[in-house]
């Protein structure tokens, strides 16, 4: 073997004869890549070139054909796809018995030409398209925050605290380890003003864990399957909280955002009542509101809607009406458990969420929040476990529910006072977390 320093070329092993008796078939590739801003490529007989059309395309020139002559190229970046490579002859010679420019748009491929006569020309005579190249042994991708991933033993997460792109960059020729274990959860919902209720939290699901093992999952995983990912961008919503209700309307709270991942839908956490009325529906359900009419609470609002198993979370409790000053609100659904009916100078609490540890450690999401509590000496209910808002006591007066944690889920806490002065906490919002090998 030899080679030219100068050059920067490396000579193939082999005799090459001289062009006019024809060649053995090598060539001598030149190993610094012609870019976008080289064209035209004057090419030369004898000599192969690697062509990066990163940039856009480029066209190289065929030098003066005598018999034997050979020229070979190769795509660089595996970019030919995108932009093409043409062939240009000299003059009017001849590519393939045709007086034209050709060109090559495969990715990965590689040409040789040789020169054999005035009624053919340049004939192409090896063209490879297998483009070989090196392949990772496991998923590589990037998004959410922080955007290369978090890892965990041998595993790496991806947390999205708002909308974006999950992006694959490339994956394993093996395909069982192309697989992606997730969590979506859903914006929690607000929570209602004087008699207030307590807000839902958003849906809660997860695939089994099977896929990627080594973590504990929820006892409500199983609701989503896990993801075979390709090469590709996969969008990611992220919902947002619902919003209190603001004094003096005494309505219901505002519902939590939906989270979407792989085609999947986790909804947003019923909004909590104010003062008579029932809580909303949702991923769980919202509280029903103190207040008339006499003995019968307004119910919580339905959990697990739209329905999926196992459920996304539960519904939520009652209002109670003491006729006078003992209006306390129901508790917020949670992902585990449904919200607590409100009682005599008690709040309803939080349902409790659930803990995954799809992260590497556990943590609890999805809790619901907590109804207000009306009068001197009643309790506030407690924000469930999972980020729940607490409601709020009465005493002093105007005292606002708590919001639920952000990225959680959890649901905002019932606004106490009288005469609808308070305003309800806000749902938190969701999470989409995605898991998968990476060594």
């Amino acid at each position: 073997m030899s080679g030219k320093v100068g050059d920067n070329v490396f000579r193939a092993s082999g005799v090459i004869a001289a062009a006019a008796a024809g060649r053995t078939g090598t060539v001598d590739w030149i190993t610094t890549p012609k870019v976008t801003g080289d064209s035209p490529v004057t090419g030369v007989t004898g000599k192969g070139y690697f062509l990066n059309t990163t940039a856009g395309e480029i066209t190289i020139n065929l030098p003066a054909g005598v018999a034997g002559s050979i020229v070979s190229m190769a795509d660089y970046a595996a970019t030919w796809q995108t932009n093409k490579v043409t062939i240009a002859p000299n003059g009017s010679e001849k590519i393939g018995g045709i007086a034209q420019d050709a060109s090559v748009a495969t990715e990965g491929q590689s040409v040789t030409f040789v020169y054999v006569d005035s009624t053919q020309g340049w004939i192409n005579t090896m063209d490879s398209t297998s483009n070989v190249r090196g392949a990772p042994p496991f998923i590589v991708a990037t998004g959410g925050t922080p955007c290369a991933g978090q890892a965990s033993g041998d595993y790496k997460y991806h947390t999205f605290t708002g909308p974006g792109t999950f992006c694959v960059s490339s994956v394993s020729p093996s395909a069982p380890v192309n697989v992606a274990d997730y969590l979506i959860i859903a914006g929690g919902g607000g929570g209602g003003t004087a008699g207030g209720a307590a807000g839902g939290a958003g849906g809660f699901r997860e695939t089994p864990g099977t896929s990627t093992g080594c973590y504990s999952v929820s006892p409500i995983a199983g609701s989503v399957s896990a993801l075979t990912v390709t090469a590709t961008g996969y969008p990611v919503v992220v919902g947002g909280g619902g919003a209190g209700v603001t004094p003096p309307v005494a309505t219901v709270g505002v519902s939590g955002d939906v989270s979407t991942f792989n085609s999947q839908t986790s909804h947003g956490g019923g909004g909590g009542h104010s003062s008579n009325g029932q809580g909303a529906d949702g991923g769980s359900g919202g509280g029903g509101g103190g207040g008339t009419p006499g003995p019968t609470p307004h119910p919580g609002g339905a959990g697990n809607t739209p329905p999926v198993s196992p459920a996304q979370g539960f519904d939520g409790g009652g209002g109670y009406d003491g006729v006078a000053v003992d209006n306390q609100g129901g508790g917020g659904g949670g992902a585990s458990a449904v919200g607590g009916n409100a009682a005599a100078q008690q709040g309803g609490n939080g349902g409790a969420g659930v803990s995954t540890s799809i992260t590497g450690s556990s943590v609890a999401r999805s809790g619901g929040g907590g109804g207000m509590g009306d009068g001197p000496t009643a309790c506030a209910g407690t924000g469930g476990s999972g980020g729940g808002g607490a409601g709020a006591a009465s005493v002093p007066d105007s005292c606002g529910g708590f919001d639920g944690t952000v990225n959680t889920g959890g649901g905002g806490g019932g606004g106490s006072g009288p005469g609808n002065t308070s305003t309800g906490g806000s749902g938190g919002s969701g999470v989409v977390i995605i898991r998968y090998k990476f060594q």
